[in-house]
Protein backbone atom coordinates (compact mmCIF):
# COMPACT_ATOMS: atom_id res chain seq x y z
CA UNK A 1 0.00 0.00 0.00
CA UNK A 2 2.80 2.45 0.95
CA UNK A 3 4.66 1.55 -2.24
CA UNK A 4 1.53 2.17 -4.33
CA UNK A 5 0.99 5.57 -2.71
CA UNK A 6 4.63 6.51 -3.23
CA UNK A 7 4.42 5.41 -6.87
CA UNK A 8 1.21 7.37 -7.47
CA UNK A 9 2.74 10.47 -5.89
CA UNK A 10 5.86 10.10 -8.04
CA UNK A 11 3.76 9.80 -11.20
CA UNK A 12 1.67 12.82 -10.23
CA UNK A 13 4.75 14.95 -9.57
CA UNK A 14 6.22 13.88 -12.90
CA UNK A 15 2.99 14.84 -14.66
CA UNK A 16 2.92 18.20 -12.87
CA UNK A 17 6.52 18.81 -13.88
CA UNK A 18 5.80 18.07 -17.54
CA UNK A 19 2.70 20.30 -17.63
CA UNK A 20 4.29 23.18 -15.73
CA UNK A 21 7.38 23.11 -17.94
CA UNK A 22 5.28 23.34 -21.10
CA UNK A 23 3.16 26.17 -19.69
CA UNK A 24 6.20 28.06 -18.45
CA UNK A 25 8.16 27.80 -21.68
CA UNK A 26 5.38 27.83 -24.28
CA UNK A 27 2.22 29.17 -22.60
CA UNK A 28 -0.46 30.26 -22.79
CA UNK A 29 -1.76 26.87 -23.98
CA UNK A 30 -5.07 25.05 -23.94
CA UNK A 31 -5.65 21.74 -22.20
CA UNK A 32 -5.74 20.13 -25.65
CA UNK A 33 -2.33 21.67 -26.44
CA UNK A 34 -0.97 20.15 -23.24
CA UNK A 35 -2.35 16.72 -24.11
CA UNK A 36 -0.63 16.87 -27.51
CA UNK A 37 2.71 18.24 -26.27
CA UNK A 38 3.12 16.00 -23.20
CA UNK A 39 1.45 12.76 -24.31
CA UNK A 40 -0.61 12.68 -21.12
CA UNK A 41 -4.25 11.65 -21.23
CA UNK A 42 -7.05 14.21 -21.21
CA UNK A 43 -8.26 13.13 -17.71
CA UNK A 44 -4.70 13.32 -16.31
CA UNK A 45 -4.21 16.82 -17.73
CA UNK A 46 -7.60 17.99 -16.48
CA UNK A 47 -7.04 16.67 -12.96
CA UNK A 48 -3.54 18.08 -12.55
CA UNK A 49 -4.49 21.44 -14.06
CA UNK A 50 -7.47 21.70 -11.73
CA UNK A 51 -5.19 21.15 -8.73
CA UNK A 52 -2.72 23.77 -9.93
CA UNK A 53 -5.49 26.32 -10.52
CA UNK A 54 -6.74 25.70 -6.96
CA UNK A 55 -3.19 26.29 -5.66
CA UNK A 56 -2.94 29.59 -7.53
CA UNK A 57 -0.06 28.27 -9.63
CA UNK A 58 -1.90 28.27 -12.95
CA UNK A 59 -4.51 30.77 -14.15
CA UNK A 60 -6.96 30.90 -17.04
CA UNK A 61 -6.05 33.50 -19.66
CA UNK A 62 -9.14 33.83 -21.81
CA UNK A 63 -10.55 31.80 -24.67
CA UNK A 64 -8.45 30.58 -27.57
CA UNK A 65 -9.48 31.50 -31.11
CA UNK A 66 -11.94 28.97 -32.48
CA UNK A 67 -13.03 27.96 -35.98
CA UNK A 68 -16.38 26.94 -34.59
CA UNK A 69 -17.81 25.08 -31.65
CA UNK A 70 -17.04 25.70 -28.02
CA UNK A 71 -13.80 27.68 -27.59
CA UNK A 72 -11.03 26.21 -25.43
CA UNK A 73 -9.71 28.11 -22.45
CA UNK A 74 -6.08 29.20 -22.48
CA UNK A 75 -3.92 28.50 -19.42
CA UNK A 76 -0.80 30.26 -18.22
CA UNK A 77 1.52 30.38 -15.24
CA UNK A 78 0.01 32.75 -12.64
CA UNK A 79 2.33 35.80 -12.63
CA UNK A 80 1.82 36.63 -8.95
CA UNK A 81 2.24 33.08 -7.65
CA UNK A 82 5.83 33.87 -6.63
CA UNK A 83 8.70 36.23 -7.39
CA UNK A 84 12.32 35.68 -8.37
CA UNK A 85 15.54 37.61 -7.96
CA UNK A 86 18.28 37.37 -10.58
CA UNK A 87 21.80 38.67 -9.93
CA UNK A 88 24.63 39.30 -12.37
CA UNK A 89 27.96 39.53 -10.55
CA UNK A 90 30.23 40.89 -13.26
CA UNK A 91 33.72 42.29 -13.09
CA UNK A 92 32.63 45.92 -13.31
CA UNK A 93 29.27 45.94 -11.53
CA UNK A 94 26.65 43.91 -9.67
CA UNK A 95 23.16 44.00 -11.20
CA UNK A 96 20.14 42.77 -9.18
CA UNK A 97 16.74 42.32 -10.82
CA UNK A 98 13.27 41.28 -9.61
CA UNK A 99 10.84 39.27 -11.78
CA UNK A 100 7.33 37.98 -11.32
CA UNK A 101 6.58 34.33 -12.07
CA UNK A 102 5.92 35.12 -15.74
CA UNK A 103 9.45 36.57 -15.93
CA UNK A 104 8.27 40.16 -16.27
CA UNK A 105 10.93 42.56 -14.99
CA UNK A 106 9.63 44.48 -11.98
CA UNK A 107 12.74 46.27 -10.76
CA UNK A 108 16.48 46.59 -11.22
CA UNK A 109 19.43 48.14 -9.39
CA UNK A 110 23.16 48.30 -10.15
CA UNK A 111 26.26 48.74 -7.98
CA UNK A 112 29.49 49.67 -9.81
CA UNK A 113 32.59 47.68 -8.88
CA UNK A 114 36.05 49.19 -8.71
CA UNK A 115 38.38 46.62 -10.38
CA UNK A 116 40.80 47.19 -7.51
CA UNK A 117 38.09 46.41 -4.93
CA UNK A 118 36.28 43.16 -5.66
CA UNK A 119 36.49 41.69 -2.15
CA UNK A 120 33.95 38.89 -1.64
CA UNK A 121 32.43 40.59 1.41
CA UNK A 122 31.85 43.77 -0.61
CA UNK A 123 30.21 41.86 -3.47
CA UNK A 124 28.02 39.89 -1.04
CA UNK A 125 26.98 43.17 0.55
CA UNK A 126 25.95 44.57 -2.84
CA UNK A 127 23.89 41.45 -3.56
CA UNK A 128 22.08 41.68 -0.21
CA UNK A 129 21.48 45.42 -0.59
CA UNK A 130 20.13 44.83 -4.09
CA UNK A 131 17.71 42.13 -2.92
CA UNK A 132 16.34 44.48 -0.27
CA UNK A 133 16.13 47.36 -2.75
CA UNK A 134 14.22 45.59 -5.53
CA UNK A 135 11.83 43.70 -3.27
CA UNK A 136 11.23 46.75 -1.10
CA UNK A 137 10.46 49.07 -4.02
CA UNK A 138 8.01 46.51 -5.47
CA UNK A 139 6.38 45.77 -2.11
CA UNK A 140 7.26 42.07 -2.32
CA UNK A 141 7.51 40.21 0.99
CA UNK A 142 10.47 37.84 1.46
CA UNK A 143 8.10 34.90 1.86
CA UNK A 144 6.79 35.49 -1.66
CA UNK A 145 10.25 35.13 -3.24
CA UNK A 146 10.84 31.62 -4.58
CA UNK A 147 14.61 32.06 -4.64
CA UNK A 148 17.62 34.12 -5.65
CA UNK A 149 19.71 33.07 -8.64
CA UNK A 150 23.24 34.43 -8.98
CA UNK A 151 25.41 34.34 -12.10
CA UNK A 152 29.07 35.01 -11.33
CA UNK A 153 32.37 35.22 -13.20
CA UNK A 154 34.61 32.21 -12.71
CA UNK A 155 34.21 28.53 -11.90
CA UNK A 156 31.39 27.66 -9.51
CA UNK A 157 32.07 24.47 -7.57
CA UNK A 158 28.71 22.99 -6.58
CA UNK A 159 28.27 21.12 -3.31
CA UNK A 160 26.61 21.60 0.05
CA UNK A 161 27.55 25.27 -0.44
CA UNK A 162 28.60 26.83 -3.74
CA UNK A 163 32.26 27.88 -3.82
CA UNK A 164 33.61 30.29 -6.45
CA UNK A 165 37.06 30.25 -8.08
CA UNK A 166 37.48 33.51 -10.02
CA UNK A 167 41.08 34.38 -10.81
CA UNK A 168 40.08 37.59 -12.59
CA UNK A 169 38.51 38.81 -9.35
CA UNK A 170 41.33 37.47 -7.19
CA UNK A 171 38.99 34.86 -5.66
CA UNK A 172 40.23 31.43 -4.65
CA UNK A 173 37.66 29.05 -3.14
CA UNK A 174 35.40 31.89 -2.01
CA UNK A 175 32.36 30.56 -0.07
CA UNK A 176 30.03 32.99 -1.80
CA UNK A 177 26.83 31.13 -0.89
CA UNK A 178 27.78 31.21 2.78
CA UNK A 179 28.66 34.91 2.65
CA UNK A 180 25.35 35.88 1.05
CA UNK A 181 23.38 33.35 3.08
CA UNK A 182 24.56 35.00 6.29
CA UNK A 183 22.38 37.97 5.41
CA UNK A 184 19.24 36.33 4.01
CA UNK A 185 17.05 33.28 4.52
CA UNK A 186 16.03 33.15 0.86
CA UNK A 187 17.09 30.04 -1.09
CA UNK A 188 20.26 30.74 -3.09
CA UNK A 189 21.26 29.23 -6.44
CA UNK A 190 24.71 30.13 -7.81
CA UNK A 191 26.16 29.31 -11.22
CA UNK A 192 28.66 30.63 -13.75
CA UNK A 193 27.38 33.72 -15.59
CA UNK A 194 27.94 32.26 -19.07
CA UNK A 195 25.82 29.27 -18.09
CA UNK A 196 22.98 31.45 -16.81
CA UNK A 197 23.13 33.49 -20.02
CA UNK A 198 22.96 30.23 -21.97
CA UNK A 199 19.92 29.05 -20.03
CA UNK A 200 18.11 32.35 -20.60
CA UNK A 201 18.80 32.25 -24.34
CA UNK A 202 17.76 28.58 -24.54
CA UNK A 203 14.47 29.27 -22.78
CA UNK A 204 13.53 32.68 -24.17
CA UNK A 205 16.01 33.84 -26.80
CA UNK A 206 18.28 32.81 -29.65
CA UNK A 207 18.62 29.21 -28.48
CA UNK A 208 14.93 28.28 -28.55
CA UNK A 209 14.35 25.13 -30.56
CA UNK A 210 18.03 24.10 -30.65
CA UNK A 211 19.33 20.89 -29.10
CA UNK A 212 23.03 21.60 -29.61
CA UNK A 213 24.28 25.15 -29.09
CA UNK A 214 27.13 27.17 -27.65
CA UNK A 215 26.53 30.50 -25.91
CA UNK A 216 29.59 32.72 -25.73
CA UNK A 217 29.73 35.54 -23.19
CA UNK A 218 32.08 38.36 -24.15
CA UNK A 219 32.43 41.09 -21.55
CA UNK A 220 35.40 42.12 -19.47
CA UNK A 221 36.22 38.42 -19.53
CA UNK A 222 35.17 35.63 -21.89
CA UNK A 223 33.32 32.39 -21.20
CA UNK A 224 30.92 29.96 -22.82
CA UNK A 225 28.09 27.57 -22.07
CA UNK A 226 27.90 24.36 -24.09
CA UNK A 227 24.45 22.81 -24.50
CA UNK A 228 24.23 19.29 -25.88
CA UNK A 229 20.96 17.40 -26.29
CA UNK A 230 19.26 20.30 -24.52
CA UNK A 231 21.35 20.04 -21.33
CA UNK A 232 24.27 22.20 -20.20
CA UNK A 233 27.57 20.33 -20.32
CA UNK A 234 29.45 20.87 -17.06
CA UNK A 235 32.41 18.50 -17.03
CA UNK A 236 33.90 16.79 -13.97
CA UNK A 237 33.67 19.80 -11.62
CA UNK A 238 31.36 22.23 -13.46
CA UNK A 239 34.26 24.18 -15.00
CA UNK A 240 33.47 23.22 -18.62
CA UNK A 241 33.06 26.26 -20.84
CA UNK A 242 36.15 28.28 -19.92
CA UNK A 243 36.49 29.15 -23.60
CA UNK A 244 38.28 32.41 -22.82
CA UNK A 245 41.23 30.43 -21.47
CA UNK A 246 41.75 28.22 -24.47
CA UNK A 247 45.01 29.07 -26.25
CA UNK A 248 44.70 31.20 -29.37
CA UNK A 249 48.37 32.14 -29.80
CA UNK A 250 51.06 29.98 -28.22
CA UNK A 251 53.30 32.23 -26.13
CA UNK A 252 51.14 35.23 -27.03
CA UNK A 253 49.77 38.10 -24.95
CA UNK A 254 49.73 37.73 -21.17
CA UNK A 255 46.32 36.78 -19.80
CA UNK A 256 44.90 37.69 -16.41
CA UNK A 257 44.78 33.98 -15.55
CA UNK A 258 48.59 33.84 -15.60
CA UNK A 259 48.93 31.96 -18.91
CA UNK A 260 49.87 33.47 -22.28
CA UNK A 261 47.97 33.57 -25.55
CA UNK A 262 44.46 32.92 -24.17
CA UNK A 263 41.51 33.99 -26.29
CA UNK A 264 40.46 36.36 -23.50
CA UNK A 265 43.80 38.17 -23.86
CA UNK A 266 42.67 39.22 -27.35
CA UNK A 267 38.87 39.61 -27.30
CA UNK A 268 37.93 40.38 -23.69
CA UNK A 269 36.98 44.05 -23.29
CA UNK A 270 40.03 44.80 -21.14
CA UNK A 271 42.28 43.21 -23.76
CA UNK A 272 40.65 45.06 -26.67
CA UNK A 273 41.15 48.37 -24.87
CA UNK A 274 44.74 47.44 -24.08
CA UNK A 275 45.45 46.57 -27.73
CA UNK A 276 43.91 49.88 -28.80
CA UNK A 277 46.07 51.73 -26.27
CA UNK A 278 49.18 50.00 -27.66
CA UNK A 279 48.12 50.88 -31.22
CA UNK A 280 47.84 54.51 -30.06
CA UNK A 281 51.46 54.28 -28.82
CA UNK A 282 50.46 54.32 -25.19
CA UNK A 283 48.01 57.19 -25.30
CA UNK A 284 45.03 56.54 -23.00
CA UNK A 285 41.71 55.49 -24.51
CA UNK A 286 38.93 58.06 -23.95
CA UNK A 287 36.27 57.05 -21.43
CA UNK A 288 35.88 56.54 -17.71
CA UNK A 289 35.20 52.79 -17.78
CA UNK A 290 35.43 49.79 -20.10
CA UNK A 291 31.99 50.30 -21.61
CA UNK A 292 32.62 53.93 -22.53
CA UNK A 293 36.11 53.08 -23.83
CA UNK A 294 34.75 50.33 -26.12
CA UNK A 295 32.11 52.80 -27.32
CA UNK A 296 34.89 55.33 -28.05
CA UNK A 297 36.81 52.73 -30.06
CA UNK A 298 33.73 51.86 -32.13
CA UNK A 299 33.03 55.55 -32.80
CA UNK A 300 36.66 56.26 -33.72
CA UNK A 301 36.71 53.42 -36.25
CA UNK A 302 34.52 55.51 -38.56
CA UNK A 303 37.43 57.86 -39.23
CA UNK A 304 40.56 56.28 -37.71
CA UNK A 305 42.50 53.58 -39.57
CA UNK A 306 44.12 52.58 -36.27
CA UNK A 307 40.80 51.99 -34.54
CA UNK A 308 39.45 50.18 -37.62
CA UNK A 309 42.45 47.85 -37.62
CA UNK A 310 41.94 47.00 -33.93
CA UNK A 311 38.29 46.13 -34.59
CA UNK A 312 39.16 44.11 -37.70
CA UNK A 313 41.74 42.16 -35.70
CA UNK A 314 39.19 41.62 -32.92
CA UNK A 315 36.71 40.17 -35.42
CA UNK A 316 39.43 37.85 -36.72
CA UNK A 317 40.41 36.65 -33.26
CA UNK A 318 36.79 36.17 -32.24
CA UNK A 319 36.04 34.31 -35.47
CA UNK A 320 38.96 31.97 -34.83
CA UNK A 321 37.62 31.31 -31.34
CA UNK A 322 34.15 30.59 -32.74
CA UNK A 323 35.70 28.23 -35.30
CA UNK A 324 37.26 26.28 -32.45
CA UNK A 325 33.82 25.94 -30.83
CA UNK A 326 32.34 24.73 -34.11
CA UNK A 327 35.10 22.18 -34.69
CA UNK A 328 34.96 20.89 -31.11
CA UNK A 329 31.20 20.73 -30.46
CA UNK A 330 29.45 20.71 -33.86
CA UNK A 331 26.64 23.00 -32.63
CA UNK A 332 23.54 24.05 -34.55
CA UNK A 333 24.04 27.59 -33.25
CA UNK A 334 26.75 29.74 -31.76
CA UNK A 335 25.24 32.71 -29.91
CA UNK A 336 27.41 35.67 -28.95
CA UNK A 337 26.24 37.56 -25.84
CA UNK A 338 27.57 39.79 -23.09
CA UNK A 339 27.82 43.57 -23.08
CA UNK A 340 31.01 43.71 -25.16
CA UNK A 341 29.60 41.37 -27.82
CA UNK A 342 26.51 43.57 -28.04
CA UNK A 343 28.63 46.74 -28.29
CA UNK A 344 30.65 45.11 -31.11
CA UNK A 345 27.57 43.70 -32.84
CA UNK A 346 28.44 45.34 -36.17
CA UNK A 347 31.43 43.00 -36.37
CA UNK A 348 29.17 39.94 -36.70
CA UNK A 349 29.54 39.58 -40.51
CA UNK A 350 33.34 39.76 -40.18
CA UNK A 351 33.27 37.25 -37.31
CA UNK A 352 31.24 34.85 -39.46
CA UNK A 353 33.68 35.28 -42.35
CA UNK A 354 36.71 34.66 -40.11
CA UNK A 355 35.06 31.60 -38.55
CA UNK A 356 34.36 30.26 -42.03
CA UNK A 357 38.04 30.54 -42.94
CA UNK A 358 39.16 28.68 -39.81
CA UNK A 359 36.46 26.05 -39.21
CA UNK A 360 36.03 22.76 -41.02
CA UNK A 361 33.64 23.27 -43.92
CA UNK A 362 30.96 20.70 -43.05
CA UNK A 363 30.32 21.63 -39.39
CA UNK A 364 30.60 25.34 -40.25
CA UNK A 365 27.89 25.03 -42.90
CA UNK A 366 25.58 23.38 -40.33
CA UNK A 367 26.00 26.14 -37.74
CA UNK A 368 24.48 29.60 -37.51
CA UNK A 369 26.39 32.38 -35.73
CA UNK A 370 24.23 35.10 -34.24
CA UNK A 371 23.91 37.67 -31.47
CA UNK A 372 21.94 36.96 -28.33
CA UNK A 373 18.39 38.32 -28.29
CA UNK A 374 18.06 39.18 -24.60
CA UNK A 375 20.69 41.91 -24.45
CA UNK A 376 22.81 42.82 -21.46
CA UNK A 377 20.22 41.52 -18.96
CA UNK A 378 20.60 37.92 -20.12
CA UNK A 379 22.90 36.85 -17.25
CA UNK A 380 20.56 38.17 -14.53
CA UNK A 381 17.48 36.82 -16.32
CA UNK A 382 19.10 33.42 -16.65
CA UNK A 383 20.12 33.50 -13.00
CA UNK A 384 16.49 34.14 -12.04
CA UNK A 385 15.51 30.95 -13.88
CA UNK A 386 17.73 28.80 -11.62
CA UNK A 387 15.12 28.62 -8.80
CA UNK A 388 12.39 28.02 -11.39
CA UNK A 389 14.31 25.17 -13.03
CA UNK A 390 14.45 23.34 -9.71
CA UNK A 391 10.79 24.17 -8.98
CA UNK A 392 9.70 22.75 -12.35
CA UNK A 393 11.81 19.62 -11.91
CA UNK A 394 10.24 19.02 -8.50
CA UNK A 395 6.72 19.24 -9.86
CA UNK A 396 5.90 22.73 -8.68
CA UNK A 397 6.14 21.95 -4.98
CA UNK A 398 7.71 24.64 -2.79
CA UNK A 399 10.23 23.30 -0.30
Amino acid sequence: MELARATNRSVRLRNRSALLTRLFLDGPLTRQDLVRSTGLSQPAVSNVVADMIDEGLVAEAGAAESDGGRPSMLLRIAPRFAFLVGVDVGETRVRVELFDFAMTLLGSVEYPLDPARTEPDLVAGHVLAGIDAVTGSAGVAPGDVLGVGIGVSGVVEQGAEAVVHAQALGWDRVPLERLIGAGTDLPLHIDNGAKTLGQAEMWFGAGRGARHAVFALVGSGVGASVVTNGATYRGASSSAGEWGHTTLVYGGRACRCGARGCLEAYVGAEAIIDRYREARRGRPVPGEDEESQIAALVAAAETSATARRVLDDTAGYLGAGVANLINLFNPERVVLGGWAAMALGDLLPAVREAAGRQALRQPYEQASIELCRLGVDAVALGAATLPIARFLTEGGVRR
